[in-house]
C-alpha cells in the first residue's frame, strides 16, 4: 500500500510538470531508463515526499516501466489487434516481471474477440490456478461470451479471483464437472496410448517405454500396423476402465470401457476370437451397467453377455479344453464364468424370467463354493512370502490344494523371471544391432525402423537401408518437385501408411528423404491436409542432419512422457490381474438375487 501511495503522489507531480517518463531523456530508443535524469528527478522529489532518494528512484522506474509497456501495448494493438490486459492476480500466484522486478502487476496479451473461457484457461495454465473467475469493473465476466462483448478493452484491468468450493458448486453443476473430467480423462488416455502404439521398441526401453502384444508365452504377435494401433488403444482404454472400476468410479469407468469396445471393433474378428480380452471387456461393461443400475441398457447387456459367452467358447474351447492345454488348469478363469452366469441370472430376473434366473443362479452358487477360499490356507501361503494375489490365484488354480498351490506359484514366478530375462536380452541385442547400423552411416531412427521391418535381421535391415537410400537418390536426381506413385511406394516399402506417405510427400515437395524424416519425426502420423499451414523445407527435414531440439519440441516431448507415465500407471504389472477377484461384490449380488427370488416378486435390483 505504501508503494501505491508513493507512485500516486509521483504521478501527480509528473503530471503537474508535464514530464513524460516514456520519452527521452528518461527513456532511450531501446526503451532503457535514462538513469542520470531519473536520478535527478528522484533527488528533487525525495524531500517533497519525505522519502529516501532510493525509494523515490525505484518508484519512478516502476512508473516509467509501466508507461513504456503501455505504449508498446498500444502500438501492438494498433498493428495486430492484440490487446494487453493488466491482471490483478491472487497474492500467492503472482510472478516476477523480468523487465520490472519490483512490479506486482501481471499482463496478458490476447485478442478481444475470443471467449472469456479461453482466457480463463490460459490464465489457469500459466499461473497454476484451477478454478477462477474474472472481474471487470465489479462485474463477473461470463465465460461463454467474448471479451469485447462484455466491455473489455486494451489495457483493461481484470481481477482474477479464486472460486471457493461453495461458489464453484453454484457456478458449475456436479454433472457438468463430472462430464468435463471424464472427457479430459478419455482424451489423455487416448493420446497416451496413441503415443505408445507408435513405438516399436527400437529406442532405449529404460527411457522410452513401449507396449508389445504377445501371446501367453511372451511371444510377440505379428499384427498389421493399423490393427496393432487399434488393439493397443482398446487394451489401454480397458485397463484404464478396470482401474476406475477398482475405485468404484463406475460411471467414469464405463466411458473408458465403451471407448475400448469401439477400438476393438476395428480389429479382425479372427484375432478377437483367439484371445479372451474382448469377452472380459463385455463382462466389465455389463458389470458397470449393474453398478449404475442402468436398467435402460438391458437389451444391450443381454447381447454383450452373449458375445462374451461366444468368445469364451471360441477362445477356451468346448469344456475349456484349449485353456487346459495351454495353462494346465482352468481354476483361475472360472471367476469369469461365475460373473457371466451371475449377470445372466440378474438380467433374467429383471426381465421377469424367474425360472431361468434360478437356473443360472444355481450354476453361480456351484462355482462360488469352489472358488471361495479357505482363509487359513491363504494365510499360510502369505507367511511363505507369497502375495495375497498369488495365494488367491494359486489356490484357485490348484482347487484349494495348499502344497500344489505353493509349487504352482513358485513355478509361475520362475517363468515370469525367465520371460523378463529373455526380453532384456532381446532388447539388448536390438540396441546393439541399431548401433552397428548407425556406425555404417545410417541415422538411428532409420536403422530402428529398418531393423523392425527385417524382423531383427541386421543384414536384411542393412540391405533395406541401402536400397531405400539408392532409390531416394535416383528419384531426387531425375525429378524436381511433385510426387509420383513410385515415391509413395518407396515410403510404403519402409513401413509407412499410404495416406501419411502421400501427405508427407506433398508437404516436402516430393523430396523422398525429407518426407521420410518428416514421417519419422511424427512417428508415422501426420495431420490432415486441411490443418497444415506450412511446408517444411528440405533442410529442416533432412535425415542426414542432426537438428538441435527446440524448446517447443522439448516441451512437447515432456508432455508426451507425462501422458505415457500416466497411462502406464493404470496397467497392471501382473498378467492375471483381471482374474484376481475377491468375489465380495459377487457374494452380495448373489444374496440379493436369492432374496428377491425367494419372495417371488418383481422388484428391481
Amino acid at each position: 500500500m505504501a508503494e501505491q501511495n508513493t507512485e500516486a503522489k509521483l504521478k501527480k507531480l509528473l503530471k503537474q510538470e508535464k514530464i513524460q517518463l516514456w520519452n527521452p531523456p528518461y527513456t532511450d530508443e531501446d526503451n532503457q531508463p535514462g538513469q542520470p535524469h531519473i536520478q535527478e528527478l528522484a533527488e528533487r522529489y525525495a524531500p517533497q515526499l519525505g522519502l529516501s532518494v532510493t525509494e523515490v528512484g525505484g518508484a519512478l522506474e516502476s512508473i516509467r516501466a509501466q508507461t513504456v509497456k503501455r505504449g508498446k501495448g498500444n502500438k501492438t494493438y494498433r498493428e495486430t489487434n492484440v490487446a494487453t490486459l493488466e491482471l490483478l492476480l491472487p497474492r500467492d500466484s503472482r510472478k516476477v516481471d523480468a523487465q520490472d522486478p519490483k512490479s506486482k502487476k501481471s499482463f496478458l496479451e490476447t485478442r478481444l474477440d475470443v471467449s472469456v473461457q479461453e482466457v480463463v484457461d490460459r490464465i489457469g495454465d500459466e499461473y497454476g490456478l484451477r478454478y477462477i473467475k474474472l472481474i471487470l469493473n465489479g462485474k463477473t465476466l461470463s465465460v461463454d461470451q467474448r471479451l469485447d462483448e462484455q466491455g473489455v478493452k486494451n489495457h483493461s484491468k481484470v481481477m482474477v479471483l479464486k472460486v471457493s468450493d461453495a461458489e464453484l458448486k453454484q457456478q458449475m453443476s456436479e454433472e457438468e464437472q463430472k462430464k468435463k473430467e471424464q472427457n479430459e480423462s478419455l482424451q489423455r488416455t487416448q493420446k497416451g496410448f496413441q503415443i505408445l502404439s507408435e513405438r516399436d521398441g527400437s529406442e532405449d526401453p529404460d527411457t522410452t517405454p513401449f507396449l508389445e502384444i504377445a501371446d501367453q508365452k511372451g511371444n510377440p504377435l505379428k499384427i498389421p500396423h493399423q490393427e496393432r494401433k487399434a488393439l493397443i488403444l482398446a487394451m489401454g482404454f480397458h485397463e484404464k476402465g478396470r482401474s476406475l472400476m477398482k475405485r468404484k468410479q463406475y460411471d467414469n469407468a464405463l466411458c473408458h470401457l465403451l471407448q475400448a469396445d469401439q477400438q476393438f471393433s476395428k480389429c479382425d474378428s479372427a484375432l478377437l476370437s483367439s484371445v479372451d480380452n474382448y469377452a472380459v471387456l463385455q463382462l466389465d461393461i455389463v458389470w458397470c451397467y449393474r453398478a449404475l443400475e442402468a436398467l435402460s441398457c438391458l437389451d444391450d447387456g443381454r447381447s454383450r453377455l452373449q458375445r462374451a459367452e461366444d468368445c469364451f467358447l471360441q477362445c477356451y474351447g468346448e469344456q475349456q479344453q484349449r485353456l487346459l492345454m495351454i495353462k494346465g488348469n482352468t481354476g483361475r478363469e472360472e471367476v469369469l464364468f461365475l460373473r457371466l452366469y451371475l449377470l445372466q441370472s440378474l438380467l433374467s430376473f429383471l426381465e421377469g424370467n424367474d425360472s431361468q434366473a434360478r437356473q443360472q443362479l444355481s450354476k453361480v452358487e456351484s462355482l462360488y463354493s469352489r472358488l471361495c477360499l479357505d482363509s487359513e490356507k491363504m494365510a499360510q501361503l502369505m507367511t511363505l512370502g507369497f502375495t495375497e494375489r498369488e495365494a488367491r490365484l494359486g489356490l484357485r488354480a490348484c482347487q484349494g490344494d495348499l502344497q500344489e498351490a505353493a509349487f504352482h506359484i513358485s513355478s509361475r514366478r520362475q517363468e515370469r523371471e525367465e520371460l523378463k530375462q529373455r526380453e532384456r536380452q532381446k532388447r539388448r541385442r536390438r540396441m546393439e544391432d541399431i548401433t552397428v547400423l548407425t556406425e555404417l552411416g545410417f541415422s538411428r531412427r532409420d536403422a530402428a525402423r529398418a531393423l523392425h521391418r527385417a524382423d531383427g535381421d541386421v543384414n536384411r535391415a542393412c540391405q533395406i537401408l541401402q536400397d531405400s537410400s539408392q532409390a531416394a537418390q535416383a528419384t531426387n536426381n531425375n525429378t524436381e518437385g511433385g510426387w509420383s506413385p513410385e515415391k509413395v511406394e518407396q515410403l510404403l516399402y519402409l513401413g509407412f501408411e499410404r495416406e501419411a506417405s502421400e501427405e508427407a510427400l506433398r508437404l516436402t515437395g516430393g523430396d523422398v528423404q525429407s518426407a521420410t524424416q518428416l514421417l519419422l519425426d511424427n512417428q508415422g502420423v501426420l495431420s490432415p491436409p486441411s490443418t497444415s499451414t506450412s511446408t517444411p523445407t528440405s533442410s529442416s527435414t533432412s535425415p542426414s542432419s542432426e537438428e538441435p531440439t527446440t524448446s517447443s519440441n522439448s516441451t512437447g516431448e515432456t508432455e508426451d512422457e507425462e501422458l505415457v507415465s500416466e497411462v502406464l500407471e493404470d496397467i497392471s504389472h501382473h498378467e492375471e490381474d483381471y482374474l484376481d477377484l475377491t468375489l465380495e461384490e459377487e457374494s452380495e449380488l448373489i444374496d440379493t438375487i436369492k432374496t428377491y427370488l425367494s419372495r417371488g416378486s418383481t422388484h428391481t435390483v
